[in-house]
């Protein structure tokens, strides 16, 4: 089993969390940018749900993102504001345009004449695109900015906790999620972050406090049976391991768990093969 496996089958250093989707509150967007009286578009269409330009526009963000980007574009040169931009954004993000999409936020975001929680939630969006788009470096800075802006926001420090493990900083992704559980003590998925944080500092004592402090919290939790078989493993308890990867197959199939788990049995049944037998 690789080094590289060894952290919680989401990683902190392999997948961003949209714990959020990647929109605003439709209410506060549209009343912070009134809708203008702009030259009909295909936002008009009365078949597309929602009562106005902004949430049509993201209703065809979704099922139609080409179109929808097309018609934020004219829409945010008839004067559109914030919230065509956002719909950009949303588009962008539908066709996989991280990058693009995580700019303008970021742009919205610095623009924007909102403070606190809101313009937080913008900066939180670009950098869940950055993540989306491999750029930890550039998702770290969105989400700093956010933190600054919304300190005691427990998933904030979470969100910052998996760019900076992308950067491989496993102290500071430590860091965050010790201050995001002091906010939020009873979060068994902050728990298990920490716990591979821990683990891939080499702090084994430490990780299986963390592991099994969110099994007590959420018993039978996946993600936490997932990581706790990975330690029993390389305590040399496989029995243990295999115990623990077989009831995550069993009591969540068809999750990512599932198959993190999955993934660590044919790794360690290939390991145990391809050992030779004692004395040879």
């Amino acid at each position: 089993m690789r080094r590289e496996s060894l952290s919680v089958y989401y990683g902190l250093n392999t997948r961003c969390r949209m714990a959020k989707p990647l929109f605003l509150s439709l209410l506060v967007l549209t009343a912070a940018t009134p809708l203008l009286a702009a030259p009909s578009s295909p936002l008009d269409d009365p078949t597309l749900p929602g009562s106005n330009r902004y949430e049509r526009c993201l209703a065809m963000a979704h099922s139609r993102p080409q179109d929808a980007l097309a018609a934020a574009n004219a829409w945010q040169t008839a004067g559109g504001g914030d919230a065509a931009m956002h719909c950009q954004a949303i588009a962008l993000v539908a066709l996989r345009r991280y990058a693009e999409a995580a700019a303008k936020l970021d742009q919205l975001a610095r623009q924007s004449r909102e403070q606190g929680a809101l313009r937080a939630q913008i900066y939180d969006q670009a950098g869940n695109a950055w993540l989306l788009g491999q750029q930890p470096a550039n998702a770290e800075s969105s989400f700093t900015s956010a933190i600054t802006l919304s300190p005691s926001d427990p998933e904030l420090l979470t969100d910052r906790a998996r760019a900076r493990a992308m950067l491989k900083n496993w102290a500071g992704a430590d860091s965050d999620l010790s201050a995001a559980l002091a906010l939020a003590p009873l979060r068994a998925d902050i728990l298990v972050l920490r716990s591979s944080a821990r683990h891939a500092e080499g702090k084994g004592t430490e990780a299986r406090a963390d592991v099994d402090r969110a099994l007590d919290i959420k018993p039978g939790y996946a993600e936490a049976l997932v990581e706790r078989g990975v330690m029993k493993y390389e305590s040399g308890d496989t029995i243990g391991a295999k115990a623990d990867w077989q009831q995550v197959i069993s009591d969540a199939p068809g999750t990512a768990a599932a198959a993190a788990a999955n993934e660590h049995l044919k790794a360690m049944q290939q390991a145990s093969s391809s050992t030779p037998p004692a004395g040879h």
